[in-house]
């Protein structure tokens, strides 16, 4: 069992438990560098700024947050290079086959985790769409997800 959070459905408090997390685990294209992660994945979505589109080589990056002490390498940590894409936001890829990995931002004990990366289900699927005023001119947002001119603020966004 996985240490995760809990919701006591008579009062509504999130309360730490032992719940049963499955892990997920990922993986770069070549394989040389894996990692699992044992909590959940928190505030999914799809990020379509620049930074973003270029990284991934794609109209947008589908990411999800969590918590640094729920990502654990397990091999291969010693290829991931990364890249300083913006002040305080370091993009990790694989040194080897250049798939994107992890994003460190400097300000929080979260990391960002593409999710094209993971192996396997990882349980969540993209809740909005942000920097969606900077998305790519040639591409259409065509679902009934919420769209957001920027990043949105936490308290718009469920937590985990």
């Amino acid at each position: 069992m996985v240490r995760g959070i809990s919701t006591d459905c008579r009062d509504g408090d999130a309360k730490d438990a032992e719940v049963n997390m499955p892990v997920v685990r990922g993986s770069c294209l070549c394989g040389g560098v894996k990692y699992e992660i044992t909590g959940p994945l928190m505030r999914s979505g799809h990020c379509h700024c620049s930074n973003c589109r270029k990284a991934h080589g794609a109209a947008f990056r589908s990411r999800a947050r969590v918590r640094v002490e729920d990502f654990k390498w397990v091999h291969g940590q010693e290829l991931v290079k990364y890249f300083e894409s913006s002040p305080g936001f370091h993009r990790g890829f694989c040194g080897v086959c250049g798939s994107p990995i992890v994003n460190r931002p400097d300000r929080t004990r979260e990391l960002g985790i593409a999710l094209g990366g993971l192996d396997d289900d990882p349980g969540v699927r993209p809740e909005r769409h942000f920097f969606a005023a900077s998305k790519a001119p040639w591409f259409e947002i065509t679902d009934d997800l919420p769209q957001y001119a920027a990043l949105p603020p936490r308290s718009e966004v469920p937590q985990a």
